[in-house]
C-alpha cells in the first residue's frame, strides 16, 4: 500500500496496481505538457496547439474521474459506515471544485 502524507494531513492508501495506474496517468499528462511547450517553442500553428491542450485537459478530466471514483468507493463509503458525516460535505465541495 502507498500513503503519502498531503497538505492537509489527511492521507489516503493506495494498492500498488491504484498507484501506478495513477502514476501512468500523471507521466502521461506530463509528456503531453511537454509537448505543447515544444510547440509553443516552435510557433507551431495555434489550431495544433489547442487541439494538443484539449487533448491534455481531457487526460486531466480523466484522472480526476478515475480519483474521484475511488474516493468515493473507498475514502467515503468507510467514512460513511464509521458514522462520519463530514466526508459528505468534504465530497461536495470537491466536486463544486471539479465542476468550475
Amino acid at each position: 500500500m502507498m500513503s503519502k502524507e498531503c497538505c492537509c494531513g489527511k492521507t489516503t492508501e493506495r494498492s500498488d496496481d491504484e498507484y501506478k495506474k495513477l502514476m501512468n496517468r500523471l507521466n502521461r499528462i506530463e509528456g503531453q505538457i511537454r509537448g505543447l511547450k515544444r510547440m509553443l517553442d516552435e510557433s507551431a500553428y495555434c489550431p495544433d496547439i489547442l487541439t494538443q491542450s484539449a487533448a491534455v485537459s481531457s487526460a486531466i478530466n480523466s484522472f480526476n474521474r478515475e480519483l474521484l471514483s475511488s474516493h468515493i468507493r473507498h475514502c467515503v463509503a468507510r467514512d460513511i459506515r464509521n458514522g462520519d458525516d463530514e466526508t459528505i460535505e468534504e465530497l461536495v465541495v470537491t466536486m463544486q471544485k471539479l465542476m468550475k
